[in-house]
């Protein structure tokens, strides 16, 4: 076969491969998720591959496949590629496809061949979030047109780890742009470079954000695995409203260097997939402690953890605040959840009501930190990338500003302007104070109180609620368990959090539940998409930036679900 072999610049000539932007535009989705949907997936590559061996197979399942050749890390590759091909125009979950990743599978199953296996990774195909950095022909944009043909220095730690392992990275999943942390955005899952992400189980339901395509992606069978980032419900959130596991860890268990930032205090990468299995196998691979983690002694890998009657004993914390629509709870998913934790205690849990604290007493001291955090983390970004003039926040807003029909039709960059208006000095006492306010709320007076005087072993909430941000703001791990479908097919689930480094606790308890309900179920698309959103008429006047000032600062809605708060 005509393909050079050096993975970061091979030639791959296999059409399926070549690199293509899989996701619409703003101007082009709207073609693409209607009438032109039908003509590409008939121009597509087609075959019957619900029938195919791989799919719905969970990470050790392929690995048996390929030890007993009857699937190869190619043959899975081109498979998922074909796939993407064929669906993603109608959910929009990928940006971008790696013109790399069949010559990377076919070198993997060279190394197998040579009985080289690197460990459970080995030759099986991710997907990665677009705010995190791979070097290549691949870009990294966070969404957003400003960053397009920027070049990165490096792979993200995450990254490399993945690499290091035999996974295969083929392409980048769409997100919620700059996390979803640019401006007021009235819904959930878009960028102007991927378009809309589109919800598979209910095509009008909230993918919810910003890790939208990295939950729609496996959930579609795309990909065995795929990574999100997290600084509040943005792996936990769309992982419920898309029937996924996902993961967000303790921060500092995984290295954030080479990811787009938000605010150093809350960020983190984590696995989203299928099963419990997959997310333990990715969190190992991955695994690479920074401080306050690094130093701590750390599990070598976590499927050791996953047995079952891991919930035999346990007691299990009920905060019934976020069972109410004032916290984000809605009837019809608070009902699925509740089957979830009626399983919890028919494997032997003990259900306790706890109190974490009023969430609204910290929301605010949390945007607040994030906004100082962001204008100082994000020029530290910047300033390594080449070919590109974008180095600080400032520049952003300018680029948007400028490209305004583009990047601002549908909403404004708000939070980009809030965060400029900071004075950018993280030993302000403004964000200082704000810092020890959430800490203070979210760890010594709500989780760590909770699990010591209660003595409970995890909290539990539903999801989609506006309980993901406890465990964000105090940087301990949330994991979104699911549990099934509402009776109109919404997708419903459990978020399950803990303290510090609990990862294990977590990942044994969900696999319990896990195994015990089997919650898996393939999307089937019902619904309907919904009509493009209004024009926001920022762009109709040359459009100048609004320069908010003001040294409180108050978040209109819930950073983790998008909802406007009811307050």
């Amino acid at each position: 076969m005509n393909r050079k072999t050096v993975e970061g610049n091979s030639e791959v000539r296999d059409g399926v491969t070549r690199r293509t932007f899989l996701g619409a535009g703003a101007a082009g989705s709207a073609a693409l998720l209607t009438s032109g949907f039908s003509s590409i997936v008939d121009a597509a590559p087609q075959f019957a591959d619900e029938s195919h061996i791989w799919i719905e197979k969970t990470i050790p399942q392929l690995q048996r496949l390929m030890k007993m050749g009857l699937l190869t890390s190619r043959e899975l590759t081109l498979g998922y590629l074909r796939r993407i091909h064929r669906l993603n125009p109608r959910v929009g979950a990928v940006i971008e496809t790696n013109p790399n990743a069949v010559a990377i599978a076919a070198r993997r199953d060279e190394e197998r061949r040579a009985g080289k296996v690197r460990g459970p990774l080995h030759g099986i195909p991710v997907l990665i979030k677009d705010n995190i950095a791979v070097k290549g022909t691949m870009e990294t944009t966070a969404g957003s047109l400003a960053l397009e043909r920027s070049k990165v220095p490096d792979d993200a730690t995450v990254a490399s780890r993945l690499r290091k392992a035999g996974a295969v990275i083929i392409g980048k999943a769409n997100l919620s742009e700059w996390a979803n942390f640019r401006g007021f955005a009235p819904f959930n899952g878009w960028s102007a470079r991927g378009g809309f992400t589109r919800d598979p189980y209910r095509l009008d339901f909230d993918p919810c954000g910003s890790s939208s395509g990295s939950a729609v992606a496996p959930a579609l069978n795309f990909c065995a695995g795929a990574v999100g980032s997290e600084t509040d419900g943005s792996i936990v959130c769309p992982a419920g409203n898309n029937l996924v596991v996902g993961l967000k860890p303790t921060v500092g268990l995984l290295s954030g260097d080479g990811i787009i930032p938000i605010a150093h205090s809350q960020d983190t990468a984590g696995p989203m997939c299928r099963t419990v299995t997959d997310a333990a196998i990715l969190l190992g691979a991955m695994q690479s402690p920074v401080p306050p983690i690094a130093g701590n002694t750390l599990p070598t890998h976590y499927r050791q953890f996953l047995q079952r009657g891991s919930l035999a004993g346990k007691r299990i914390g009920v905060d019934q605040r976020y069972f109410t629509l004032d916290y984000g709870g809605e009837p019809d998913l608070v009902a699925v959840a509740q089957q979830g934790i009626d399983a919890m205690a028919s494997l032997g849990a003990t259900i306790v009501e706890v109190d974490t604290g009023d969430a609204f007493e910290f929301f605010d001291a949390e945007f607040t930190v994030l906004l100082f955090e962001f204008k100082v983390q994000v020029a530290e970004y910047l300033s390594g990338l080449r070919k590109t003039s974008m180095r600080t926040l400032a520049d952003l807003i300018d680029f948007n500003l400028a490209h305004c029909a583009e990047e601002m039709r549908y909403f404004g960059q708000e939070i980009f302007e809030l965060a400029e208006s900071t004075s950018g000095d993280l030993s302000d006492p403004v964000y200082l104070d704000a810092r020890a306010l959430c800490l203070r709320l979210t760890r010594d007076e709500g989780i760590d109180r909770v699990m010591r005087d209660d003595g409970v072993d995890a909290i539990v909430a539903p999801s989609y609620s506006y309980a993901s941000a406890p465990a964000a703001v105090a940087g301990y791990p949330n994991i979104s368990v699911p549990v099934g479908l509402t009776p109109k097919g919404k997708p419903a689930g459990l978020w399950m959090y803990a303290g510090f480094l609990q990862e294990p606790q977590l990942l044994a308890m969900a696999y319990d539940l896990e195994q015990e309900i089997q919650p898996r179920r393939q999307p089937r698309f019902r619904g309907t998409v919904p009509d493009e959103p209004p024009d926001a008429g920022l762009c109709t006047t040359t459009p100048s930036a609004s320069r908010i000032a003001g040294s409180r600062f108050k978040m209109p809605y819930h950073l983790g679900t998008g909802k406007p708060f009811r307050r």
